[in-house]
């Protein structure tokens, strides 16, 4: 299955058996949007709603932190998501928080996931229609999840591969935030990045549409902030979703996949005994 599809051939499958539809959509605290409520309101017909913050471990203080095996195999059962279902996720952004969706089914062992080029303004954009309220609620699927910790990196793994530099460390925050010229959205979060990280806001891998690059000027923007190839990668953002942008680029390039830093710049922003650089 590609990991990357249009709104045209989502289009054409609508409605296939073994075929799911997510709206993974995200806004931030600051923001003061309720992605389930605009979901309600708009979304691509049969699609159901993957609230990030329900996939998210409900014990630890940081946000969208990895859930267990177990949490992720209920909610996604409750989807009607089992282990041959094809799985597409798209967000109402463009591409924003539905390859944190996409990173997370792979995380949990599900492959058959790709993600909507352009989301939601892309389906409208193509003219096809929307519908609004809940859909009925599928009937109970056992999605088997197991874990692959590899890609998820904790605080300790960021602060060695600094010190050693076996893996490059990247963050995908806008410019303005890595510099620390504005301030965090989240209160308690100091401005500024990881000593040694280097900046590739996700943005970058996006055109103006939303839609993810071509592979050809993926490979040019990666490159230029140092990802290509030589070195294992490891990324970070806020909280941990964005950052998944840039490790989905990477594996449209043919890139290894990247590993990702899931406390992220919230985790390290809050800790004052940690060191950091504007």
């Amino acid at each position: 299955m590609e990991n990357l599809v249009s709104a045209e051939w989502l289009h054409e499958r609508l409605g296939q058996p073994g075929l799911v539809v997510l709206d993974a959509t995200l806004w931030l605290p600051h923001e003061g949007r309720d992605a389930h409520a605009e979901y309600l309101a708009s979304h691509i017909p049969g699609a159901r709603f993957f609230d990030i913050e329900a996939f998210s471990d409900p014990d630890s203080p940081l946000p969208h932190m990895v859930p267990s095996a177990e949490r992720f195999s209920l909610l996604a059962g409750r989807l009607g998501i089992g282990p041959d279902t094809r799985v597409v996720v798209y967000d109402a952004r463009g591409i924003f928080s539905a390859p944190r969706a996409w990173w997370l089914f792979r995380l949990f062992g599900h492959a058959a996931v790709c993600v909507l080029d352009g989301g939601l303004a892309s389906w409208r954009a193509a003219g096809f229609p929307t519908e609004s309220g809940a859909p009925p609620p599928p009937p109970p699927i056992r999605f088997p999840a197991v874990l692959n910790a590899a890609p998820v990196r904790r605080l300790d793994d960021v602060r060695d591969a600094l010190q050693s530099g076996a893996a490059l460390v990247v963050d995908a925050r806008p410019a303005a935030r890595f510099t620390g010229s504005v301030p965090e959205p989240r209160p308690g979060v100091r401005s500024g990045h990881i000593p040694g990280a280097t900046n590739l806001p996700f943005p970058n891998v996006l055109d103006a549409e939303q839609k993810m690059l071509p592979p050809e000027r993926l490979r040019a923007v990666l490159g230029a902030a140092g990802i290509d190839g030589t070195r294992p990668v490891m990324t970070y953002c806020g909280s941990g979703v964005t950052a998944a942008v840039v490790n989905f680029a990477m594996l449209r390039t043919g890139l290894p996949e990247g590993m990702l830093y899931d406390g992220s710049w919230t985790e390290w922003g809050s800790r004052p005994d940690l060191p950091l650089e504007t």
